[in-house]
């Protein structure tokens, strides 16, 4: 057969199971299609397709074809990272500063120190470290890989509870907006390559300047010419900060960031968000499955996955909770709050695959933090839907 059939048989595969186990298992309240995807991108990877059946394996996903799918990945993964930036709104959380600066703080730093101590243990284990890392790096890559919290998903996950637009909904878009900003900005720090640092300062030398000229080109655009122009640009920023050694991703991530999401239609944007997923992103997700390892063995991988999630999660509702306290939150809202900005889902996977491409982690601990992104995302819905539906009251009237 040919390449391009192959090609053809592994791109049925990767659209038709994860489709069939979503809609004939009725998946829907507990794993969203898209955690499904991400889980078959697992079960058709090396850690279990690749040893059950290793002759078939090799035949559908042979070199040929896995690099024409990590080409669609790419492009796939790059439109998603740069949405999520442009539907960051830092204006509506200047105007709550205090609320959102606390709360965004707090849900932040706290699963951070909880998932550096994770870390750490591992570090201790051995063989969880990647080749090219320090060992702060590795901890605070790991440590911020239990802080993170997945807008995209997250946005997702609240317009599908019909809280999106709400008052609530729409506070806690502020806090994971703030939290994606540090998010990202400690992920730049923990990837400079000081043997670069003359690529890396050119490089945000030239992106500060080039994104003034693009905002004021932006604001005197046809609305039909900025998608052409946005496009353009998250190229370019992609290649910059891959060339400078940072990541393509952070890069596409920069790329929206920088524009305000008022330029575009809001229902064209929701439209291209479910488009990107539905058309590219399971692609990303079987790559990303083709990246999983179990070399430490099993055990150790469960282990680590469960120790990420409880700091994770521990994290992210301890500090839930204390904002509460310290902001007079109404009863139950902590709780809402905490579970929902624990989700993880695609910008964790996307995080954890920087990590592995720049040898920070090894590909267990990728394994590890795929699992644990899962198993986030998983918990969501049947943890916040009892919450909300005995509290619908209140979340109608919070401010």
């Amino acid at each position: 057969m040919t390449v391009t059939e192959i090609f053809l048989i592994a791109m049925a595969i990767i659209f038709t199971l994860p489709y069939l186990i979503w809609r004939l298992g009725r998946t829907e309240y507990f794993a969203p299609l898209v955690v499904v995807q991400i889980l078959a991108g697992l079960l058709l990877g090396p850690g279990i397709l690749g040893k059950l059946y290793p002759d078939y394996y090799q035949f559908v996903f042979s070199a040929p074809v896995v690099q024409s799918l990590n080409g669609v990945a790419w492009w796939g993964v790059t439109l998603f990272i740069f949405i999520a930036g442009v539907e960051l709104d830092l204006r509506k959380a200047w105007q709550h500063r205090r609320e959102s600066g606390i709360t965004a703080a707090l849900c932040l730093g706290t699963p951070l120190v909880l998932g550096c101590g994770a870390a750490l243990v591992l570090l201790g284990m051995g063989g969880w470290m990647g080749a090219a890392a320090r060992p702060w790096q590795f901890v605070a890559g790991v440590g911020m890989g239990c802080a993170v919290t997945a807008l995209p998903i997250l946005i997702l996950l609240m317009e599908k509870m019909g809280i999106l637009r709400l008052a609530l909904g729409q506070r806690i878009l502020r806090y994971a907006s703030l939290d994606d900003i540090a998010i990202w900005g400690v992920l730049a720090l923990i990837l400079m390559d000081w043997q670069r640092m003359g690529k890396q300062a050119a490089f945000i030398a030239a992106f500060a300047a080039l994104a003034w000229g693009l905002r004021v080109l932006m604001r005197r655009l046809p609305a039909a010419d900025r998608w052409f122009v946005a496009l353009i640009w998250l190229i370019l920023c992609s290649l910059g900060a891959d060339w400078a050694g940072l990541h393509y991703m952070v890069g596409a991530f920069l790329a929206g960031a920088v524009m305000d999401s008022e330029w575009f239609e809001q229902a064209q944007m929701d439209l291209l968000r479910h488009h990107v997923l539905l058309v590219l992103m399971p692609v990303f997700f079987l790559s990303t499955g083709l990246r999983t390892e179990w070399d430490v063995g099993g055990t150790a991988v469960f282990f680590a996955a469960g120790l990420l999630l409880a700091a994770s999660v521990a994290g992210k509702l301890l500090a839930a909770q204390l904002a509460g306290r310290v902001l007079g939150w109404a009863p139950g809202e902590a709780s809402i709050i905490g579970w929902l900005l624990q989700t993880k889902g695609l910008i964790e996977i996307i995080f954890a695959n920087i990590l592995l491409d720049k040898r920070i982690i090894t590909g267990d601990t990728f394994t590890a933090l795929l699992l644990m992104a899962v198993a986030s995302t998983m918990l969501t819905v049947p943890m916040v839907a009892p919450r909300l539906a005995s509290t619908r009251e209140l979340v109608a009237r919070a401010s």
